[in-house]
């Protein structure tokens, strides 16, 4: 899974996409692709390794059944506030973590 894959091997994997999506979008006269992974089983993961899924798309193709809504303009609420600054703290904890700055 994701979250417990060598950095190094997603990078390995990520850097060969525009080369494969490239080579699919062809095959599949595509012009987009979606790239996609479904990390753990509340996500859509039903094969536990690492790997991602390229998705060659086409103009109104509606792979999704929201694709066919109307997208409507994000809310920037306090809500949305709140979490973008919950983020930021789980991402400052996690990097004292890695560099062994926690407090214990």
């Amino acid at each position: 899974m994701l979250l417990v894959s060598v950095q190094g091997v997603v990078a390995a994997m990520c850097s060969k996409v525009p080369f494969i999506s490239s080579a699919i979008m062809k095959a599949t006269d595509s012009d987009s692709f979606n790239l996609l992974v479904n990390n753990g089983a509340s996500a859509g993961q039903v094969i536990f390794h690492t790997h991602i899924h390229i998705i060659p798309r086409k103009a109104h193709d509606c792979l999704w059944p929201s694709e066919s809504l109307r997208r409507r303009r994000l809310k920037l609420d306090q809500d949305v506030f709140k979490l973008v600054d919950s983020v930021r703290e789980q991402l400052s904890v996690s990097n004292d973590t890695k560099n062994g700055l926690t407090g214990n």
